[in-house]
């Protein structure tokens, strides 16, 4: 299993940490840096960041938001960030929710999500092998374009830029079941936003189809600390956050994952509590036993118990978010 660090996307402003965080890593032997975005920063920027400043640590996006961008920009950007780093780009995408894609972005969201992801995998794969005019018949992401509203002047193109890598791994954020399984049949891996080694049975039919060298890439909160419940408080946090404020009450894709998960009652009072502007009792009440399980926290004997549980099951890599050095340094020598 290898290790990844798991930057995320800014908050009010850019975090002085994450560049040295990142040159630790690659130090330490990590396998890949990642960044996010949500409706700040973006990821694609600071990624190129880390790319001028590092030599050999791989580089993701965890996750590019497809509304942000047609699927040719964002093969653009990727094409583009592979040769500047020589080829070291991983390239997560995922489709978000309706309330960022319609609140944020201004577009509808898909009707159907399959497709849609579908067709801007499909264009992607065509920009990057570059064998010719890229054609989408698509109904989300057609081209070219033949609208009623468009002048029929488009015209198929192929880049430009002779891409440095046709195979850029490509993996998906998928949560559903089937946006999983179809993840295993389009994509090069699957960045799983929680994930239990102690409930990989959740997860067993959606993967079932899941070809040999394919890609399961978590991310996990990791501190080394003696204090178990205030190391999970960050945990919680996030959960809260995500639970309760990344979605609406009829729709969140979120909560329903938590519930698929085993913790259905606790997410529906997660939610029900930071829709309410309760956002500290929302917190609080996310259940001290699914924070621990999708995280890594406590003493470094505690971690080491806890992370061969990681090890022995068909996680790949395991993206930290770590926020010191130290327990970058501890996980570097337990994983070894």
């Amino acid at each position: 299993m290898r290790l990844g660090l798991a930057l995320g996307y800014w908050g009010r402003g850019p975090d002085p940490r994450h560049l040295d965080l990142a040159r630790e890593a690659e130090r330490l032997g990590y396998d890949s840096v990642w960044t996010a975005e949500a409706w700040g920063s973006d990821a694609f920027t600071a990624l190129t960041w880390i790319a001028a400043h590092t030599s050999r640590i791989r580089l993701g996006t965890g996750i590019a938001q497809m509304a942000a961008r047609t699927p040719t920009a964002t093969a653009m950007h990727a094409l583009t960030l592979d040769h500047l780093s020589g080829g070291r780009l991983l390239l997560g995408l995922g489709l978000s929710g309706p309330q960022v894609v319609e609140g944020w972005y201004g577009r509808p969201f898909p009707k159907s999500p399959l497709t849609a992801t579908r067709e801007y995998v499909d264009t992607i794969r065509q920009v990057l092998r570059r064998d010719g005019p890229v054609q989408v018949d698509g109904l989300f992401h057609p081209l070219p374009y033949r609208g009623a509203d468009g002048t029929g002047l488009g015209k198929a193109l192929k880049p430009i830029t002779h891409p440095l890598r046709a195979g850029i791994p490509l993996l998906l954020g998928a949560e559903g079941p089937r946006n999983i399984a179809q993840t295993t049949r389009i994509a090069d891996g699957w960045l799983p936003l929680y994930w239990s080694p102690q409930r990989t049975g959740v997860y067993r039919d959606a993967l079932a189809d899941a070809p040999p060298g394919f890609l399961i890439a978590p991310m996990a909160r990791a501190v080394v600390c003696d204090d178990v419940a205030e190391g999970l408080l960050p945990v919680k946090a996030m959960l809260g956050f995500y639970i309760g404020g990344m979605g609406a009450a009829a729709k969140n894709f979120h909560a329903d994952l938590m519930a698929r998960m085993g913790f259905a009652e606790e997410a529906r009072r997660v939610q029900r509590l930071f829709l309410e502007g309760r956002r500290e009792e929302a917190v609080r009440a996310v259940p001290d036993a699914f924070a621990d399980e999708i995280s890594l926290v406590g003493p470094r004997e505690r971690i080491a118990e806890r992370l061969a549980l990681w090890r022995a099951g068909p996680v790949t890599d395991l993206l930290v978010t770590a926020p010191d050095p130290q327990t970058l340094r501890v996980l570097a020598e337990l994983n070894s």
